[in-house]
C-alpha cells in the first residue's frame, strides 16, 4: 500500500477501508502448510471458562482496568495536539469510540487466548480505524527467513498472504521458544475449574432435593385378612389424599391415616458435605495464577488481609509487564497516524502510575526506608 513510504501512488488514494481480519468465510479446509491457528480448540476452552467461572472473567476484567491509562507525546506541540485529537476519537470497530477501547479489547483477547490481532484501516490515505481482530479468522507463519511472520486469511484455500501485512496489529504473551502463538493466562486453569464445577453441580443437585422435600409414605397392612385383601385400594386411596394434601397452596390439609402408616423425609438422614475446604483449596489456584490478591475478588480468606508493599510491588511488576506489550502496539498506531498527516513518527507512550488501595502504606513504607538509610550514614 505504501503506506510508510515518503511517495504515494496514485492508487493509494482511492482505496476504500477494508478489513482484512474479519471472518468472511466458513470454509472447512485451509492449507496447514506451518501455519498456526490462533484460536485453537483450547483457546474455546478458556472463552467458556470466563463464562462458567465468574471470578476468572472478574480477575481479567480487573487486570485490564489496572493497566489502562497512558498518553503518547511527540515533543512537537501541533503533532501532540492532532494526535490525542485523533486517539480520542478513532473509531474503533464501529461501535466505539477512542483507543482505549481498543486497547482494553485488545489486552482481553490477550489475556484470554495468548494471542491478540488488530488492525488499522486506512482509507483514501487517511487514518479511518481501529479494528479489534477475530483471533479465528487469520492463521500466522514463519517466513522464508524463519524470523518474520507472515499473516494469512484463516479461510483462504488458496494460501494467499494478507494484502497489507505492515497493517496488522499483532502481539504474544509468553510465548513458547519457537511458537507463534502465545499462553494464555488461563493456562492449567481448566482441569481446577471443572472439579470446581462439578462442586458446585453437586451443591446445586443436593439443595434442589434437600429444598424441594420428597416424602416416602409407608403403609403396612396388619395380619388381619380383610386389610390385606384390600391393601392395594388402601394405598391408592392414601396415595390420592397424600398428593391432594401436598399441592393444597391457600389452606393447610392434614393427612388423616388408619393403621400402621410412617412418613419421612426421603434423604433426612444424609449429611451435606461440607464444600468450604476444598472449594477455598481451588479458589487459592485459581487467584494465584491471576497474580491479583485475594481481598480484590472480596475474599476474606484471613482477618487481617490487606495488601502489603511486598504485594504492592509483585502485583505493579505483573501490570507493567502486560504493558511492556502494549506499547509497541500504541506506538505502531501512534506512528502511523503521524506519518499520514506529515509528521515525523516520535511517538513515545506515557504511561499513567498504577494507584493501588494501599498506596499510602506503600508510600510510609518508603518513607521510612529513607529514614533508616538517613539514620545509618549519620552514625557513620
Amino acid at each position: 500500500m505504501g503506506l510508510f513510504s515518503k511517495k504515494k501512488s496514485n492508487t493509494a488514494s482511492t482505496e476504500t477501508a477494508v478489513v482484512q481480519t474479519s471472518k468472511s468465510s466458513n470454509h472447512p479446509y485451509y492449507e496447514l502448510s506451518g501455519r498456526a491457528v490462533l484460536k485453537s480448540s483450547e483457546a474455546r476452552v478458556y472463552a467458556a471458562l470466563r463464562e462458567a467461572v465468574p471470578i476468572i472473567d472478574a480477575a481479567i476484567c480487573k487486570i485490564i482496568r489496572l493497566a489502562e491509562g497512558f498518553s503518547v507525546e511527540t515533543g512537537n506541540e501541533n503533532a501532540d495536539r492532532c494526535l490525542s485529537d485523533f486517539l480520542k476519537t478513532v473509531n474503533v470497530g464501529g461501535n466505539q469510540t477512542g483507543i482505549n477501547s481498543f486497547v482494553c479489547s485488545y489486552l482481553d483477547q490477550l489475556l484470554t487466548y495468548g494471542s491478540a490481532i488488530g488492525e488499522m484501516v486506512i482509507s483514501n490515505g487517511q487514518f479511518y480505524a481501529l479494528y479489534n481482530g477475530e483471533p479465528d479468522s487469520v492463521d500466522v507463519k514463519r517466513a522464508k527467513n524463519s524470523l518474520d511472520i507472515e499473516f494469512y486469511s484463516h479461510s483462504s484455500f488458496s494460501g494467499e498472504a494478507l494484502k497489507y501485512p505492515e497493517l496488522i496489529l499483532y502481539s504474544v504473551l509468553n510465548p513458547e521458544p519457537g511458537s507463534l502463538t502465545g499462553t494464555s493466562l488461563l493456562r492449567g486453569l481448566p482441569f481446577i475449574s471443572d472439579i470446581l464445577l462439578k462442586i458446585y453441580n453437586t451443591i446445586g443437585t443436593n439443595w434442589e432435593r434437600v429444598g424441594n422435600l420428597r416424602y416416602a409414605v409407608t403403609y403396612k397392612p396388619q395380619g388381619d385378612v380383610s386389610e390385606r385383601s384390600f391393601a392395594k385400594e388402601r394405598a391408592n386411596m392414601m396415595a390420592r389424599q397424600w398428593q391432594e394434601a401436598m399441592q393444597s397452596k391457600d389452606t393447610v390439609k392434614d393427612f388423616v391415616a388408619v393403621g400402621d402408616v410412617s412418613v419421612k423425609v426421603i434423604g433426612a438422614d444424609n449429611q451435606i458435605l461440607d464444600s468450604e475446604i476444598p472449594v477455598r483449596q481451588l479458589l487459592e489456584q485459581i487467584v494465584a495464577k491471576t497474580g491479583l490478591p485475594p481481598f480484590v475478588f472480596g475474599l476474606n480468606w484471613s482477618t487481617t488481609e490487606r495488601m502489603s508493599a511486598q504485594q504492592a510491588d509483585i502485583l505493579t511488576s505483573e501490570l507493567e509487564s502486560y504493558r511492556r506489550v502494549l506499547t509497541p502496539v500504541i506506538e505502531k498506531i501512534s506512528n502511523t497516524f503521524l506519518i499520514l498527516n506529515g509528521f515525523s513518527p516520535s511517538a513515545e507512550v506515557i504511561w499513567d502510575d498504577i494507584t493501588l488501595q494501599d498506596e499510602t502504606e506503600f508510600a510510609k513504607a518508603r518513607l521510612y526506608y529513607a529514614q533508616a538509610e538517613k539514620i545509618e550514614r549519620e552514625e557513620e
